[in-house]
C-alpha cells in the first residue's frame, strides 16, 4: 500500500464537493493503484473474536435475513451458505487501516467516523439498505457487485420481522463491479446493495454528522448556561386583549421570536465542538506527569495522535478552542500553528513550544489526559 501521506483520492476536491458530496454517487476506478489490503480475512476474523471489538455476521437463508453479534469463536466462521462478517472501527487497531482515511482528507476531520471492514463469502451480502451517513466503499480482496437504487428516508418501508434495516422494495438504477483498489462513494439516503463475487473484503470509510435535534439540545444548553435569567419576555405596544383567557397567535409568535433570538446570538463553540468529537467507544483516561512534559519539551519524546481519539479546534475572538474526545479547553491563539501541525501529521515535536509558557503545558496535559494523544 502507498505511504499514508500519498493516499489521496484522484479527483478534484472542489469538484467532488460541489457535484457529488451528499448529492450523487461517484465511482473511482483504481483509486489506489496496486492496492494491497492492510488486513486479510483471517486477521479480520481474529479481531471479531475479541470482546472489546464490535462485530456482526449477516446471512440469508430461504429469503430470511439473520443477524448475529460477536464476539465470535472459530466455529462461527464455518458456514455453508452466503454470509458476511462486519467489524467496526478497525482503524482503531490497525494503523494502515487508519491511513485509508487520508483518501478523503479534504473532508473535515471532525466529520470522520470509522473504517469498517467486511468479509463476504461468494454471494454474501447485508441486503439492500440505506444509510444516514456518507460512505466511501473501497474494494479490498476479490470483487463485489454494487447495485445502487432509489433515494430513501425514514418513511421507506423495511422488511418486517428482521433485526436488520433491509429495504422491502429495491429499484436498481446503476450497477458496478468493483475490483481491488476501486472506490464507490455513496451519499446518505441512497439505497445500495453489495453482493460478493467470490470471497472478498471491503473497507467502508464512513463520515458521520450529529442529529439536528442533538445540535439544538446542545446549543440550547449553552445558551441557557450563559444567558441572563432576569431578562423577561417583552411585549411593548401590544393590542388590548380581545377575549378573556386567550393566548393569541401574536403572543405565541412574539415569544417564539424572542426565544429564537437567544439561539441566534453568538456564543462560544463549545456546544458544537464537544458534540462532534464525542468518541463512539469509551476512551480510558490517561495520566501525565512532569517527566512526560519535560521529555516532550526537550525533544526526547513525540506527541502522537491516538487512532481512536477525536481532535478538533476552532478559532473565535482571538481565542483557541480545542476539543478532544468530547471535552474542551480554551487557550491562547499563538499555540494554533503547533496544534494545526499535530492535526495534519498525527504527531508533533514539542521542542518549538516554550516550556515556560503556562498555556503550553496546560494544552499538552489536556491533549494527553483526554486520550486523544499519547507520548512516544
Amino acid at each position: 500500500m502507498p505511504p499514508a501521506d500519498s493516499l489521496t483520492l484522484p479527483v478534484d476536491p472542489g469538484h467532488f464537493l460541489a457535484e457529488y458530496w451528499q448529492r450523487r454517487p461517484l465511482l473511482v476506478r483504481n483509486a489506489i493503484a496496486g492496492f494491497q489490503p492492510p488486513i486479510d480475512a483471517d486477521e479480520l476474523a481474529g479481531l471479531a473474536m475479541e470482546a472489546e471489538i464490535e462485530s456482526r455476521i449477516v446471512e440469508e437463508a430461504d429469503g430470511r435475513w439473520r443477524l448475529s453479534h460477536g464476539p465470535f469463536v472459530e466455529q462461527d466462521f464455518q458456514r455453508s451458505g452466503p454470509w458476511s462478517l462486519l467489524v467496526q472501527a478497525v482503524d482503531q487497531f490497525i494503523p494502515d487501516v487508519a491511513a485509508l482515511r487520508q483518501l478523503a482528507a479534504f473532508i473535515p476531520q471532525w466529520r470522520a467516523d470509522d473504517v469498517m471492514v467486511s468479509y463476504a463469502s461468494d454471494g454474501g451480502s447485508v441486503g439492500p439498505h440505506f444509510d444516514y451517513y456518507d460512505v466511501f466503499l473501497l474494494q479490498g480482496h476479490g470483487e463485489r457487485l454494487w447495485r445502487l437504487g432509489q433515494h430513501c428516508d425514514g418513511n421507506s418501508p423495511l422488511l418486517a420481522d428482521s433485526d436488520l434495516r433491509i429495504l422491502r422494495d429495491f429499484h436498481c438504477e446503476q450497477e458496478y463491479l468493483l475490483g481491488p483498489g476501486d472506490l464507490l462513494y455513496v451519499p446518505p439516503g441512497l439505497a445500495h446493495w453489495g453482493i460478493a463475487r467470490g470471497e472478498c473484503t471491503t473497507f467502508s470509510i464512513g463520515f458521520r454528522a450529529p442529529a439536528r435535534r442533538d445540535l439544538l439540545a446542545r446549543l440550547a444548553d449553552e445558551v441557557l448556561d450563559n444567558s441572563d435569567g432576569d431578562i423577561l419576555l417583552a411585549d411593548p405596544g401590544r393590542a388590548p386583549a380581545a377575549r378573556a383567557g386567550e393566548i393569541s397567535a401574536a403572543d405565541i409568535d412574539g415569544a417564539r421570536r424572542q426565544a429564537l433570538a437567544l439561539l441566534q446570538a453568538e456564543c462560544a463553540p463549545r456546544w458544537f465542538g464537544e458534540l462532534v468529537t464525542e468518541p463512539r467507544y469509551s476512551i480510558e483516561a490517561t495520566s501525565v506527569d512532569s517527566d512526560d512534559l519535560a521529555a516532550l519539551f526537550d525533544g526526547a519524546a513525540l506527541l502522537c495522535r491516538d487512532d481512536s481519539g477525536r481532535l478538533a479546534w476552532a478559532e473565535q475572538r482571538g481565542q483557541l478552542h480545542v476539543f478532544a474526545n468530547g471535552a474542551s479547553f480554551t487557550t491562547e491563539l499563538d499555540l494554533l500553528p503547533w496544534l494545526e501541525g499535530l492535526c495534519a501529521r498525527d504527531e508533533a515535536d514539542c521542542k518549538g513550544l516554550d516550556a515556560d509558557h503556562p498555556a503550553a503545558s496546560e494544552l499538552l496535559t489536556f491533549l494527553i489526559e483526554s486520550g486523544a494523544t499519547y507520548v512516544e
